[in-house]
């Protein structure tokens, strides 16, 4: 493998709204970024700006954290202070050898140290566009292929040999069966938005936007007592634009959960670091979510429901 120099990438733009990587220098020759001109993103009131990649290592670091008690496999990687859409990757250490998460803007040197003394990449999956950061220099680092829905092609701002766009079946094994990593492909978000299940674990970036009600603790009341989760409290909400709060079509959602009611899991892993649910019933809560934001949408089929 070719020695990795962050430093070759110094100047490159790199759009300070939602931290896409670019591989132009000359900031004459990029005015917008054409991931926050789509209704799913956005532009700040300031207005477009980019800064350089060499900004972005001055002044921000990763940070590495523990994504789930008890259990060693899963690694949040979170950038700080918080870098443009502020996501988490999530290192996951499967039998066949290391998966990356989505993806963050930074890469540095002292990352790449510390990913390869954890055992290393052998393959990069991003959830949707809004992630893509700089991943190809990702997989360039790591020299290891970068697993991309076909069907968000169109949002790739650089090409590289590494990017492997998959399409066809909704389930894909990363790395083969014996790594037990299935990517999902979901939709909603985007047309290719995914998820990653992997021992009981999914892996959910904003394919299901964790909900401050679902983080609630109603374990006991204030005076200590135990108690039960109200009913009618959401975990989960189903967004076609997170931020401009457009939610997708009951249909949609419908067709979200054709797919996910095939597989097991007892946690879910949200898109920031602290959005993790670790319990036994979260299948059913995400199901709960689903005829929750389809009731007060008003969709007219829900009896579809009935037979799931």
């Amino acid at each position: 493998m070719a020695t990795y120099d962050p430093h070759a990438t110094d100047e490159h733009l790199v759009c300070t709204a939602c931290g896409t990587q670019f591989p132009v220098t000359d900031r004459a020759t990029l005015a917008t970024c054409h991931i926050c001109d789509d209704p799913r993103q956005f532009t700040p009131p300031a207005g477009q700006s980019f800064t350089t990649m060499a900004e972005v290592r001055t002044n921000h670091r990763n940070v590495f954290h523990s994504a789930t008690a008890g259990d060693e496999r899963l690694t949040s990687i979170a950038s700080e202070p918080k870098l443009a859409i502020g996501q988490r990757a999530i290192l996951v250490r499967t039998p066949a050898g290391n998966i990356l998460w989505d993806c963050l803007t930074l890469i540095d040197k002292e990352t790449v140290a510390r990913i390869r003394d954890l055992g290393g990449l052998k393959a990069i999956v991003i959830s949707h566009p809004h992630y893509y950061s700089s991943h190809v220099e990702w997989a360039a680092a790591f020299d290891c292929p970068v697993y991309l829905r076909a069907e968000d092609r169109e949002w790739t701002v650089q090409q590289s040999p590494r990017q492997v766009f998959w399409d066809g079946e909704d389930v894909q094994s990363v790395l083969g069966k014996e790594s037990t990593a299935l990517a999902i492909r979901l939709g909603g978000h985007f047309p290719g938005s995914q998820v990653l299940l992997f021992g009981g674990h999914l892996l959910i970036a904003d394919t299901l936007v964790t909900t401050p009600a679902g983080m609630g603790n109603w374990a006991t009341d204030a005076l200590g007592t135990p108690r039960e989760r109200p009913v009618g409290m959401n975990s989960f909400a189903f967004m076609w634009s997170i931020p401009n709060m457009i939610p997708l079509s009951g249909e949609e959602v419908f067709a979200m959960w054709a797919i996910l009611k095939h597989h097991d899991f007892t946690s879910t892993h949200g898109a920031f670091v602290g959005t993790d649910i670790t319990d036994p019933n979260i299948k059913q809560r995400v199901l709960d979510s689903m005829q929750i934001q389809t009731k007060f949408a008003g969709w007219a089929r829900q009896d579809a429901w009935k037979s799931v």
